[in-house]
């Protein structure tokens, strides 16, 4: 049977551990095809590991875009989208691909920096992306950042985000509180626009976390291509991830990414749900 195929647009981690490595990695787990049309490369200062972020041309992705589309991607997922241009181009792409799934995952920072890349792009991706979304998965950064409310330290507040999101078009939201919440549960918030959806899993203290956010919105891709429902897809992702974190290992002394196969070779982790 042939495999389904997924497009992720998205930036290179030359550490390999977030970005589209961890999608295709993640893709392939998922008994998908991957495919990449590459929008940035993200780079590392050996000595302090500080990010450097190196848009490629926009015809050279236009290139690559059209490749891509020319295949007939089922699913087609967004990740770090350097600049407002670029954002547009990626909604273009999924417009004319014929896809009927759209997951964003609205990048705004590298590991370990906490200002937004380019505060345009929040704006292009409210008015591009959203609209287009079938899921999209922002962290609590950025669900503050497209609802507007900022910082969010509740599930309530939580709520609120992903109600304001959905105002503005996207389908399906599910926003990651991981470890950020004070609990000893990891809890994300699944919204469908009717009802929201608490998943936790136990929370895994281990700081090898590198690249779970992008690996969480690329299995839920995944899912999606594979035919599972948004709730199904979400719920899944979640368990996925949470082995990775579980079992993520140190790659040096600045960052330790979590392990991709760890779901399918060491762990199934149980994933929780209620509604509230």
């Amino acid at each position: 049977m042939a495999l389904k195929k997924v497009l992720t647009i998205a930036g290179s981690d030359t550490s390999a551990g977030a970005g589209m490595q961890a999608d295709l990695k993640t893709f392939q787990e998922h008994d998908t095809y991957g495919m990449v049309a590459l929008a940035a490369v993200v780079t590392m200062d050996p000595k302090t590991w500080a990010h450097d972020v190196t848009p490629l041309p926009l015809d050279l992705l236009d290139k690559q875009l059209n490749t891509a589309i020319s295949i007939g991607p089922d699913a087609i997922k967004t990740g770090m989208l350097g600049s407002e241009e670029v954002i547009k181009r990626a909604r273009q792409a999924y417009d004319e691909s014929g896809s009927e799934i759209f997951v964003v995952d609205p990048v705004m920072v590298c590991k370990g920096d906490d200002e937004v890349l380019n505060p345009g792009n929040t704006e292009a991706m409210i008015k591009e992306l959203l609209p287009k979304a079938t899921v999209v998965t922002p962290n609590l950064f950025e669900a503050g950042q497209l609802s507007g409310l900022g910082k969010l330290t509740t599930i309530d507040d939580m709520k609120k985000a992903a109600e304001k999101i959905h105002e503005l078009g996207a389908q399906y939201i599910v926003i990651k509180g991981g470890k950020a919440l004070e609990s000893d549960k990891a809890y994300d918030l699944y919204y469908n626009g009717q009802k929201h959806v608490l998943l936790s899993t136990d929370k895994f203290q281990s700081s090898y976390n590198h690249g779970a956010g992008c690996t969480f919105a690329a299995a839920t891709t995944a899912n999606l291509a594979n035919g599972e429902t948004p709730e199904e897809a979400v719920k899944h992702a979640k368990a996925f991830v949470a082995s990775a974190i579980k079992n993520g290992w140190k790659m040096n002394d600045f960052v330790g990414p979590v392990d991709h196969g760890a779901s399918n070779r060491i762990e199934k982790i149980e994933v929780y749900t209620e509604e509230v």
